[in-house]
């Protein structure tokens, strides 16, 4: 139907009908459209603002876990070469004894020994037998005295000992000290009996003002009927960090799945 305009006099009068406004229009839309998102996100965002504490909580542990599991596993393979050079060390021919040699590596040394400065080491148990290891200096031309471990003797001595005189040459691998701590039996100074591995102690404790920082124990077969007895082999340290690095890792995947799961059911709790 066709619509004639407004008369002159109802312009005059004012009574014009109002036109909608366009921009006005688009702006209220976009206002409602933004309430309505805010009201149905809301309970979404304090389901995740609960999580905050908990996993501020989580990942400090996490963090420990994953540093404990990186450190294990920086010490396995620390292990597996030091086992790996051992194995090398043993098998080759024993290199001269030098100003630093690295520990349990196979050396020669050789010197005289001062069996008036001898002291015992330790206490060790062979079958039914107590005994203790000869410790004795090796006396070197030009060089500082070396602590020897000649090997193992019982403490009741009735096989004989034999005491080298002269110049000898000894094949063994090198000790590194191993001080005593709180726990460590005391040592005997006037008695010579010594429980750890001070070489610097043991020593002033026989009068010698200098000796090597670190030991040698001697390599071979004892004579049948004869003591000490020395050691066969070179050390092999245990090496179980594997299962350290998979305990810890093991425990910081398992602290993500429980957290996980946990925070799965959080969220889907009505806020």
């Amino acid at each position: 139907m066709f619509h004639a305009p407004p008369s002159a006099a109802r312009l005059a009068s004012g009574e014009t009908h109002s036109l909608p406004n366009p921009s006005t229009n688009k702006w209220s839309s976009r206002i409602d459209t933004i309430l309505a998102g805010s009201r149905g996100s809301a309970p979404g965002f304090l389901s995740m603002k609960r999580l905050i504490l908990p996993l501020l909580a989580v990942l400090p542990a996490l963090a420990i876990l994953v540093g404990l599991g990186t450190w294990q596993l920086q010490r396995l393979a620390w292990k597996t070469d030091l086992l790996a050079t051992i194995a090398a060390s043993e098998a080759g021919p024993a290199a001269p004894l030098g100003r630093s040699p690295q520990p349990f590596t196979k050396v020669a040394a050789t010197g005289r020994f001062d069996h008036s400065r001898e002291v015992i080491l330790g206490v060790e148990l062979r079958g039914t037998v107590l005994g203790t290891h000869l410790m004795t200096p090796l006396l070197r031309e030009g060089a500082v005295p070396v602590l020897v471990d000649r090997g193992w003797v019982p403490l009741d001595r009735a096989v004989p000992v034999a005491r080298p005189e002269g110049e000898v040459t000894v094949i063994g691998w090198i000790w590194p000290p191993e001080p005593g701590d709180m726990f460590a039996a005391t040592d005997d100074l006037p008695g010579r009996r010594f429980y750890s591995f001070d070489p610097a102690k043991i020593g002033q404790a026989v009068g010698l003002p200098a000796v090597e920082p670190f030991g040698l124990v001697a390599l071979g077969e004892a004579a049948p009927g004869t003591l000490p007895d020395p050691s066969r082999t070179l050390p092999r340290p245990n090496n179980n960090h594997l299962g350290y690095v998979i305990t810890w890792y093991g425990l910081a995947l398992a602290l993500l799945g429980v957290f996980a799961i946990w925070a799965g059911r959080r969220l889907k709790e009505a806020p």
